[in-house]
């Protein structure tokens, strides 16, 4: 049941059921209320029929006219009837008009005396209601009889003929009665109201019906737009209706799955084309390394010969050379540094990963430049907060990578001054490092860049530094980020997870 409660098609199939039920009993109700009516409609004239006949009994017996009699009711017979009886005639075996209660057609005394009948023909007369043969009687009194009526529709217009035998012969008691209110001279707000309900049910329809076609629709168009987007090739976008409980909500969760897959295999190709590119690169830069490396060497062993056996005797000249040979040699050390970071970046990680305490590995590197610090007037501090987790590492790498780190922030303070601080603390299962400096900061525009290889604000810089410490972290399965603002100094986070991970 709650499989078919959430399908898309069940929950259809039901509200259009619920609205096909609704529909047929409100048509029930108004034809319910319709026979209601035509019922009353009925009664009413039954009810004016019967009155009107012992109305006109009434004038026979008595021998008084019709309208003596209804102006001696309390209420005018054709007030309480109003609408319903039209007129009441008697008329006699040869159809003569001996009374009616529309004084248009009573008998009336003429100036001379004698008395002025009128014609039954010459009355107006509806339909008469088929009666077997008394209708046929008075049918031959009307030369222009109207046609009879063997079914007659409710409210129509029509005349009763009722036979009644006196000492004088049979007499006829005619009753005509009037058209009952009908939907023919309804008034506009008679025809509308029968309709509320059903337009009520047809408007609660349609709302139904748009509701569910949004309701599908809007799945379809988001998946749309996914797809859109996926060909794009963008694979971040996810489609909203992925929590839906019915078929388009399995749709959804299933395209998601599919560009999550998408996602994670072009991240796998990315990273194998990276590592091919790795693996290229660093045995070109193993051979262009030993190429260049052999003759440095060899100026390297020159250069110490020349300075040990071939020094000239004059002093002067002799303190020259020494000079000029221990800048050259600078220059040579310096090429194999460079070489040496170009290998770093380029070969694939040979890490020998074990617990060590950060602790130890970052002063060390702190203390390589504390001399250099001293000199150009940049104060140095380091500061722990708290127990620090060992972590899982290899001891040289992570040297190199706050190493690189702690030089980078004191040439952000060259001939400057300023203070360098590096803290370390744990955070969430991880061991954080943060090494900041008071120097001239990073433009916003150049932190995006920042450790891309070959990339540096320095005349001099490789664009290595940044770029070897960023593969490190990410050989440590680290994370690093860096805040900095322009005259304001800048700051590099490192974190790496502790040996124990977060249940440490």
């Amino acid at each position: 049941m709650p499989k078919l409660f959430y399908s898309f098609r069940w929950r259809l199939l039901l509200v259009m059921a619920a609205l096909l039920v609704a529909t047929l009993l409100v048509q029930a109700y108004l034809y319910r209320r319709e026979e209601v009516r035509r019922a009353v409609i009925i009664a009413k004239q039954e009810q004016a029929l019967a009155a009107s006949t012992a109305l006109a009994l009434e004038s026979i017996t008595s021998n008084e006219y019709l309208n003596t009699l209804d102006r001696q009711r309390k209420v005018p017979f054709l007030e309480e009837q109003a609408g319903r009886v039209m007129n009441i005639l008697v008329v006699n075996e040869h159809g003569r008009v001996d009374d009616s209660l529309d004084a248009r057609y009573a008998p009336r005394t003429l100036e001379d005396g004698t008395a002025k009948y009128f014609n039954v023909s010459e009355v107006p007369m509806p339909r008469l209601v088929e009666a077997g043969e008394t209708t046929r009687d008075i049918r031959e009194l009307l030369p222009a009889s109207p046609p009879l009526v063997e079914l007659p529709d409710v409210g129509e217009p029509r005349a009763f003929p009722i036979p009644v035998e006196t000492s004088t012969g049979r007499n006829y008691v005619i009753v005509i009665l009037g058209a009952a209110k009908t939907p023919e001279n309804d008034s506009w707000e008679d025809i509308v109201t029968p309709l509320l309900p059903t337009l009520t049910v047809i408007l609660l329809a349609t709302l139904a019906t748009w509701f569910l076609v949004w309701r599908f629709t809007r799945p379809v168009e988001d998946l749309a737009r996914a797809t859109r987007r996926v060909a794009a090739g963008d694979l971040s976008f996810r489609v909203p209706s992925a929590n839906r409980r019915d078929e388009v909500g399995a749709l959804a969760s299933t395209f998601n799955e599919m560009i999550a897959g998408l996602g994670r295999t072009r991240q796998l190709e990315a990273q194998i084309k990276q590592s091919e590119q790795s693996a290229v690169i660093g045995r070109l830069a193993s051979a262009i390394a030993h190429e260049i490396r052999n003759p440095l060497n060899y100026i390297n062993l020159t250069l110490d010969h020349l300075r040990t056996s071939l020094a000239p005797s004059d002093p002067k000249k002799r303190e020259m050379v020494e000079r000029l040979t221990v800048q050259l040699k600078a220059e040579v050390q310096r090429i194999n540094t460079r070489i040496t970071e170009f290998l770093k970046y380029t070969r694939p990680a040979n890490l020998e990963l074990k617990p060590l305490d950060l602790e130890e590995t970052v002063a060390d590197a702190l203390r390589m430049v504390e001399m250099q610090a001293a000199e150009s007037g940049v104060e140095t501090r380091f500061e722990r907060d708290g127990a620090t987790p060992r972590v899982l590492g290899d001891r040289e790498s992570l040297r190199s990578l706050f190493t690189n780190l702690i030089i980078n922030g004191m040439q952000a303070m060259a001939g400057e001054g300023g203070r360098l601080t590096v803290r370390l603390f744990a955070r969430d299962g991880h061991a954080r490092v943060e090494v900041s400096d008071t120097g001239r900061g990073i433009a916003p525009d150049n932190i995006p860049k920042l450790f891309e290889p070959y990339f540096s604000t320095k005349e001099t810089g490789t664009g290595l530094g940044l770029a070897i410490v960023k593969k490190a972290v990410a050989d440590h399965n680290g994370t690093i980020a860096v805040e900095s603002t322009e005259g304001g100094g800048t700051t590099f986070a490192v974190e790496i997870p502790t040996a124990g991970g977060n249940d440490e």
